[in-house]
């Protein structure tokens, strides 16, 4: 039951939430229990901590993620379960690794933090600039610990000790737990397919000819001179992965897959060089927005593709079903019939349609800096929040303001203002699990399917599918690396340059351009991390 009380649903469902028992990937989730260690400064004065919160902007009306309903109702009830104040203090999403360098350089970082980049962290640890948390792990974090569970890929292993450094035993980060398979997808305008009489594309082929089509005949009627093709922002290996992906040598090993595979680019594997060509021949062809180069962050992107004048995009498998983007809903407004569906138009070069299948380490890392002298309090406060009744309140809210049963199902409902959803289940107040944990992976797709206030489930189900179809999440290699730690920002600023710089040469001067940069990216790093990768390797041949 939910903290309010108000919460009727089937005794299955409850059972499921309880027991939290199984990700799509099938492992089992123990139960939480709901009491835990004593509270901090329980008959005292409130001990006060900062936590991180991930600022995404104010489109789609987005609230203010250090103050609106979501917070007010942390603070007051960690405050009355724990006697910890909570200031949240935002940090902005697309340039957090540069944010949060900044932060621990100036020794302002907050006392609980979180982050994409998990080499960060463990460089941060080795330099002794974060706790190491492993004497904690069973002590202050049981229920963190229990909520987790067992690790999938690593038999006999709790999850919690996923990121432990392998060399020093040290958990400076604990990786958060994704409950889904689905990762990405290739999107395109299917209203403009049936204008023009078109299928929809199953080859790269088709979907070069479909935007081709788009530019050339202007479907939409926006005007010849605004048609844009196929846009993206300026992390192209996201934003553009599904294609890119797909001209990866499916016949390569898992070694060569692995050790080529630097600060999470493959720039370096056999194969995704043709995948920039692809893209070039595109750019070239007026089928990319030439101007994607400006896209650092979403608001532009994503007001241009509500405009009505985008034929295709790429990105997250649920992309234009999101209802704090509301990117599809609000282009409905200004275009009535426009419809975004998902493809599978890149086989690669075996004919499997091979996806990049989404990890069961979700990425986000939880970590606390050396600076904090709160270690205790923000170690209480990510416990607390793995408890069922709080996890729960964040995930789902209170029935009949933030969702309705329907066949036993929370649907969540549309919301704005101060009780909007600024991250997808509320994922940035609950960084150690991204998505709904159930009692099978039926029960789990269902309350995914209908937690899309805007959209029937067979909609989101279709793209969940197709976006789950043929991908394979990489297995796990038990080794801790070193050398790209102090190296990401640099290897992901100069593979963004080079990879647009690619894309936007002539096509003449595409392999130059190409060439030259992993010259420079090799010589700026890559080469000690690639040399790390193939020494350490200790995976599957």
């Amino acid at each position: 039951m939910f903290p309010n009380g108000k919460m009727k649903a089937p005794r299955a469902f409850w059972a499921a939430a309880a027991l939290l028992a199984a990700a799509i990937a099938g492992a089992a989730l123990p139960g939480c229990r709901k009491s835990g260690p004593p509270a901090v400064g329980a008959t005292g004065k409130p001990v006060s901590i900062t936590v991180e919160v991930y600022d995404r902007g104010t489109d789609s009306g987005k609230s203010n993620p250090a103050d609106n309903n979501w917070t007010s109702w942390i603070k007051e009830k960690v405050l009355k379960d724990e006697n910890i104040d909570v200031t949240f203090v935002p940090v902005n999403r697309w340039d957090e690794t540069t944010a949060m360098n900044n932060l621990m350089a100036s020794g302002t970082a907050p006392d609980l933090c979180y982050t994409y980049n998990w080499d960060m962290v463990n460089s941060f640890g080795l330099q002794g600039g974060v706790y190491d948390l492993a004497p904690y792990v069973d002590t202050l974090l049981t229920d963190l610990k229990a909520f987790l569970g067992p690790d999938p890929q690593i038999p006999g292993r709790d999850f919690i000790w996923r990121s432990q450094n392998q060399d020093n035993d040290a958990l400076y980060g604990i990786s958060n737990r994704y409950m889904y398979s689905a990762s990405y997808n290739l999107f395109i305008r299917k209203d403009w397919l049936d204008t023009l009489g078109l299928g929809l594309p199953g080859t790269p082929q088709e979907y070069y000819d479909a935007l081709t089509a788009f530019k050339e005949k202007d479907p939409g009627k926006v005007g010849k001179n605004r048609v844009v093709p196929f846009t993206m922002s300026t992390d192209v290996r996201w934003a553009a992965g599904i294609i890119l992906e797909s001209f990866i040598d499916p016949s390569i090993s898992f070694r060569e897959r692995w050790t080529t595979t630097i600060v999470e680019r493959y720039a370096l594997t056999p194969g995704y060089k043709e995948g920039m060509r692809f893209l070039n021949k595109m750019y070239n062809a007026g089928l990319i927005d030439p101007d994607f180069p400006l896209y650092k962050a979403d608001d532009l992107l994503t007001n241009l593709i509500k405009s009505g004048v985008v034929g295709s995009i790429a990105g997250n498998w649920d992309q234009p079903y999101r209802d704090n983007v509301s990117l599809l809903v609000d282009l409905q407004k200004n275009v009535p019939g426009a419809l975004f569906v998902p493809i599978d138009s890149f086989p690669s070069a075996d004919g499997v349609t091979h996806k990049r299948g989404a990890p069961v380490a979700g990425g986000l890392t939880i970590f606390v800096p050396k600076t904090s002298q709160k270690l205790e309090a923000a170690l209480r406060y990510v416990n607390w929040l793995a408890r069922e009744e709080n996890l729960r309140f964040l995930q789902f809210g209170t029935e009949g303001v933030n969702h309705q049963m329907v066949n036993g199902i929370p649907r969540a409902v549309s919301e704005t203002g101060l009780w909007i959803m600024n991250s997808a289940a509320n994922v940035d107040y609950t960084p150690f699990v991204n998505g709904y944990a159930m009692e099978t992976p039926d029960l789990t797709a269902r309350v995914l399917a209908a937690s899309y206030p805007s959209w029937p489930e067979d909609v989101i189900a279709e793209a969940y599918r197709i976006s789950s179809f043929n991908a394979e999440p990489a297995p796990v290699v038990t080794v801790t690396l070193y050398k790209a730690g102090p190296l990401t920002e640099t290897l992901v600023s100069k593979s963004s340059a080079f990879y647009i710089e690619s894309i936007c040469a002539r096509p003449e001067n595409f392999d130059k351009a190409w060439d030259a940069g992993i010259k420079d990216w090799l010589v700026s790093g890559a080469q000690e991390v690639l040399d790390e990768r193939r020494t350490k390797y200790n995976g599957p041949e």
